[in-house]
């Protein structure tokens, strides 16, 4: 059952609007506090939007079809993304595929029967010198095996503590929406957020004293 969008929400989708100088710009935001609550974008929840906003419900739908992260459909708790675009899928992100969809029998877009997990294949992460590569929820597991992947799906199932490579414990997909929408949740500062592969290319740079060219004005 999907929750309702109630007063205190409102209230929430209010002060997120007057964080902005165009109230509308707020929506994006907005639309993550909603799927935060519901699990997903609901009718109601695009109407909660507009009516604070002062759009039209179709306007609102059309931002919250655009975007891919928004869900016309129950979220489990815990969203997986397989990054498939051609470094990771060169370097096992197929396999990382297969072997979660088969494991957990739902393809891309689909939640399994339990709502524990939601499986999206996702064109890229931007994190191709980790690859093959993959986030639950939205937090990066990197140069990941079949192996990895059940013991991580194992561990999730389980409710162990589940720490991600380059950021905070895993908690849930609704916890993530909050802070995509805007609520500090204090973890920013969990786990290591860089390594010796991400900086190889700013330390040869340095190394060989290159520079990026100036611009006319700079």
């Amino acid at each position: 059952m999907i929750a309702p969008i109630t007063e205190t929400d409102f209230k929430q989708l209010d002060q997120l609007a007057k964080k902005y100088p165009e109230r509308r710009s707020a929506l994006l935001p907005m639309l993550h506090y909603v799927q935060s609550v519901q699990g997903q974008i609901s009718p109601a929840g695009i109407s909660a939007c507009a009516n604070v906003l002062d759009l039209t419900p179709a306007e609102v739908a059309a931002v919250a079809t655009f975007y891919t992260m928004f869900k016309r459909f129950p979220l489990g708790k815990h969203h997986i993304g397989v990054c498939t675009n051609s470094l990771c899928a060169i370097l096992g992100g197929d396999e990382l595929w297969r072997e979660l969809s088969e494991t957990l029998g739902v393809g891309h877009d689909e939640t399994t029967e339990d709502r524990m997990f939601t499986l999206e294949r996702i064109e890229c992460q931007a994190a191709c010198t980790m690859a093959p590569v993959l986030t639950v929820n939205w937090e990066f597991f990197d140069n990941m095996t079949p192996n990895k992947v059940r013991e991580l799906i194992e561990k999730l199932k389980s409710g162990a503590p589940v720490q991600s490579t380059r950021g905070a414990v895993i908690t849930s997909i609704a916890d993530t929406e909050r802070v995509l929408a805007g609520f500090n949740d204090g973890k920013s500062e969990e786990g290591e957020a860089i390594d010796d592969a991400m900086l190889a290319g700013l330390q040869v740079a340095k190394a060989r004293g290159m520079r990026a060219p100036r611009g006319e004005g700079f």
